[in-house]
């Protein structure tokens, strides 16, 4: 419990203490969320948090900056360093907002962009109506090929070619092979395109060479800070070299955002410094083979893998292989303290509720200490529990992994 928010604030404190509890009790596959370091949360919670800053290191709008300058540059130092960039900005409170920026720094309001479709593993800021994206911007997209589920390069260019787009995006929250960034690049350009590359999902992977850098062939790169790069929620933008850096830096601030949020930033240097370290990049070979172990036990269930596997933290099911749509799925697993969400897959329609997709990612289960041979046991494990919501016997099943993931989580407690 919080002393100092339990005798100021009980009722707060009382339901950060179950979140806590239920962190410590449950085993997380939802594939945007990890686990950060004691040293990540420290920096959130310390008294920098009071600091109101606007601008950049040494042109500010505020007084009392300096100490925050130094971390500013320390983080964007970091990330040059961990990504090989020669521009970085730290300051984005989101991946959402860094891509707001490269579209404010681009774009003009109806020009055209061309990104993956959102039932394909594309994410909501590269376009979907429902999002600012769609709504002030032509936006079109490009999809995987339906019988390997594998972006078609050739038909990406094609469609390029016909649509001439300004601005290119590659990158998206649900698709879990490699991507060729070269290709993307000459895309791109072949039609007088911007390429954009967010890497939300995959930076933690890049950062640990176990998945390719978009860094030498994108324009500008964005990315989150959480998921596989284990930090806090924010985002970072980067480019190869610095010819962007006027027009984006003052996209983010003032175009997109005001102040910046100075706990953020300390704590986004902290996890860039720890993903720096020999040890990160063991962490993420082991997520990349948890993955696959994931996906190659359930593929050998039966339990459809879009692709037929995963190169990254993600594996996508689609369950119309067994008759299930996946907000079932979720709850199924839910009910045995295993979190997941539902997602769309290929050819799924816009209605989350009809989805066929469950999207799991191994990045916080692997912070905790997984291995193969438990993720074997895992997988399996999610194959009866699916197969169990089908034939309408659950019982025995859930009673069976709830025990087996309550042993698991009392051996392998969240890191400190």
């Amino acid at each position: 419990m919080i002393k100092a928010l339990l005798g100021s604030d009980p009722e707060v404190a009382e339901v950060l203490d179950c979140e806590k509890r239920r962190q410590l009790d449950q085993i997380e596959l939802i594939a945007s969320e990890n686990i950060v370091s004691s040293s990540v949360r420290e920096a959130l919670g310390h008294e920098i948090t009071n600091k109101t800053l606007e601008g950049y290191p040494g042109k500010r709008f505020h007084g009392g900056g300096r100490y925050v300058d130094v971390l500013e540059q320390l983080a964007i130092d970091r990330a040059k360093t961990l990504f090989g960039a020669e521009y970085v900005n730290v300051q984005p409170h989101s991946g959402v907002q860094a891509n707001q920026a490269v579209f404010f720094s681009f774009l003009k309001p109806g020009d055209r962009v061309l990104s993956l479709e959102l039932a394909a593993g594309g994410h909501l800021s590269h376009g979907a109506k429902a999002n600012y994206s769609g709504s002030w911007f032509d936006a079109h997209f490009y999809t995987v090929n339906r019988q390997t589920e594998l972006l078609d390069y050739d038909a990406i260019e094609e469609k390029a070619e016909a649509l001439r787009p300004k601005l290119l995006i590659a990158g998206g929250s649900a698709y879990p092979r490699k991507i060729n960034f070269e290709r993307m690049e000459s895309i791109a350009h072949g039609v007088g395109a911007t390429l954009l590359v967010d890497m939300a999902h995959v930076a933690g992977l890049v950062a640990g060479g176990v998945y390719p850098s978009p860094v030498p062939y994108a324009d500008i790169v964005t990315c989150t800070t959480t998921k596989t790069l284990r930090g806090p929620r924010g985002g970072l933008i980067l480019s190869r070299d610095d010819k962007f850096q006027p027009s984006l830096q003052s996209a983010v601030f003032p175009g997109v955002q005001g102040s910046l949020h100075s706990n953020v930033l300390a704590a986004k240097a902290v996890c860039l410094g720890e993903a720096l370290d020999l040890s990160f990049k063991r962490y993420a070979k082991q997520v990349v083979r948890n993955a696959r172990v994931l996906a190659k036990v359930l593929e050998q269930r039966g339990v459809h893998v879009v692709s037929g596997g995963t190169d990254s933290h993600i594996v996508l099911l689609n369950l119309s292989s067994i008759g299930l749509q996946g907000k079932a799925a979720e709850n199924v697993l839910a009910m045995c303290n295993i979190t997941s969400n539902k997602n769309p897959v290929p050819c799924d329609g816009p209605r989350p509720s009809d989805w066929s997709g469950l999207r799991l990612g191994v990045a916080a289960v692997t912070t905790r200490g997984i291995e193969a041979a438990d993720m074997s046991v895992l997988a399996g494990y999610i194959a009866d529990l699916l197969y169990a919501e089908k034939r309408g016997c659950l019982s025995e099943s859930v009673s069976q992994v709830t025990q087996w993931v309550t042993r698991w989580c009392e051996l392998h407690p969240v890191p400190p």
